[in-house]
């Protein structure tokens, strides 16, 4: 006849909390014991693009690309020339990336094609990796793409900034400035309340009353030189009087870009120059 063994309760609750332990647990991660590993951080991290690998062919990234990876399940960052959006879902070391928005800036050769590379590798599905600052996603195809961690970096201050207009606003659609005039308009906004600069041809300047709670910009009627322009210059100049001539504009300032928005749904944005 068999007999059972019985342990004394305090003897078993000891066995069972010890068996527990060890399931969760990696063995040998330590000395002298074991740890759980825990998931890579991914999130609120400005990652810099460093290449792409597709095929086994690496790109370097000729631009400013970059992603961050939001705690409320977005995806922002920048391509390399063109901005987007996505919805995107961080679970343990798995990023999962819907389809998303991009403004429409035409942009150098060598740029686009690094662009698309990345457009289409940061998308579905991804395995992350993290190792000292560095972030490798991998998609199922085996293609790659490498980050690394960018120190954090202060919004630059609205006033006493010369902001060189990069893009313009047209409801949904954002485009480079034309062709030819680029970084020929700007503004200029300092701590007595006043805007000046250059349209793209003509100088002007107007009253701006800041009010930085509600990011408002209150604009009074503007001021400008009179010179006969033409060509690119002039298409600029008409853009940048659509949003300027309104009476208020919203402002959004991130790291070194500054967005203009007024409420005819027209825009701009421009940026800081390198520190």
């Amino acid at each position: 006849m068999r007999k059972q063994l019985s342990l004394p309760a305090a003897v078993l609750a000891a066995v069972l909390s010890a068996a527990l332990t060890a399931c969760g647990t990696d063995a040998g991660s330590g000395p002298g014991g074991s740890s759980v590993a825990e998931d890579p951080a991914l999130t609120g991290i400005r990652w810099s693009v460093e290449s792409v690998t597709v095929e086994g062919e690496k790109t370097a990234n000729p631009t400013d690309a970059h992603i961050t990876l939001t705690d409320e399940g977005r995806a922002e960052g920048s391509y390399g020339c063109n901005r987007f959006g996505a919805d995107a879902t961080v679970e343990g070391d798995t990023v999962t990336v819907g389809q998303g928005t991009m403004t429409e800036i035409g942009c150098e050769k060598p740029v686009m094609q690094f662009e698309e590379l990345l457009r289409k590798a940061f998308s579905g599905t991804l395995t992350a990796a993290v190792d000292d600052g560095r972030l490798t996603l991998t998609t199922r195809q085996g293609d790659t793409i490498a980050l690394t961690s960018d120190p954090a970096v202060p919004d630059a201050p609205l006033t006493g900034t010369k902001w060189t207009v990069t893009s313009l606003v047209s409801g949904e659609t954002v485009s480079s400035a034309p062709a030819g005039a680029e970084q020929k308009a700007h503004l200029t906004l300092d701590d007595e309340g006043t805007m000046r600069g250059s349209l793209g041809c003509n100088t002007f300047s107007v009253a701006a009353d800041v009010d930085a709670a509600q990011s408002t910009i209150t604009l009074s009627k503007l001021a400008t030189t009179r010179k006969l322009c033409e060509g690119p210059e002039a298409e600029l100049e008409t853009a940048v009087l659509r949003v300027l001539e309104q009476d208020s504009v919203t402002y959004e300032i991130e790291q070194r870009a500054l967005t203009l928005t007024a409420e005819n749904g027209r825009g701009l944005t421009a940026t800081a120059p390198k520190s």
